[in-house]
Order: structure tokens, then sequence, then C-alpha cells
């Protein structure tokens, strides 16, 4: 039984440090992302450096996405720790946990959904408007 109680615990101090990295890294997407796209462009490193590649692709879109990926991952480690210390957790607070997690698992699919089909807009619209490029240098010869 002590074996158990001292994995148990041990179990959850990862689980806790694992919680706050990912709220350390929310917390960096969002500030660099947010000056990127609303300040100013980070013009620190060199343009060849790989490691600051994502800064030039990550829009509001993506930015939400990480966010709400990052969110479900924090509301399920909350989770994985009440279910860890079954013994203590109240039901009906834990039924609303779960609610709410899986709320934020539907929010995320919507997004993600949304992010689909206005790419696939975007494609559909640069699609059309080079054909009638090159309909128009056809046209020509």
């Amino acid at each position: 039984m002590i074996g158990k109680f001292e994995l148990n615990e041990f179990i959850m101090k990862i689980l806790e440090l694992i919680d706050l990295t990912l709220i350390g890294n929310l917390v960096l997407i969002v500030a660099f992302a947010g000056y990127e796209n609303s300040i100013s462009r980070i013009d620190v490193l060199d343009k060849n450096d790989e490691n600051v590649s994502w800064r030039e692709h990550l829009d509001l879109s993506g930015l939400k996405l990480k966010v709400i990926g990052s969110v479900i991952a924090i509301s399920i480690i909350e989770l994985l720790q009440d279910f860890l210390n079954i013994s203590s957790i109240d039901p009906n607070v834990e039924f609303w946990r779960i609610v709410l997690h899986l709320t934020f698992v539907v929010t995320g699919v919507t997004f993600a959904l949304m992010e689909m089909l206005t790419e696939k807009k975007h494609t559909m619209k640069s699609e059309e408007k080079l054909a009638k490029l090159e309909e128009e240098q056809f046209k020509d010869l």
C-alpha cells in the first residue's frame, strides 16, 4: 500500500509539472503570436533559422487552434489528477469538470472544421483566379 501511495504522489507531481509546462507554453504562444500578428514582425533572428519558422505560419486562426488544444490538454491533465485521487473527489464536481472538458473538445473540433472549410474556400478561389488568368493568356495566342 505504501508503494502505491508513493507512486500516485509521484505521478501527481509529474502531471503538475506537465500542466505548468503547458500553461507556460500557452502564455508564450499567445504572447509571441499576438505580438507578431498585431504589433510588429520580430526580426531578431536570421530568416534562414528554422527554430522560429512557426512564427511566419501562425495566423490568428492557427493561434485559436493552438490555444484550444492547450486548454484541452490542461483540462485532461486536471481530470487525470482527479482520477488518481478518486477517493477524495466529489462526484457532482467531477461531472461538471467532465462536461466542461467535453465542451472544450467540441469547441476545438468546431474550430478545426471551420478552419478546414475556410482553407478549402480560399484554395478554391485561388484556383479559380489562376484558371481565369490562364484563359486570358491563351485568348491572346
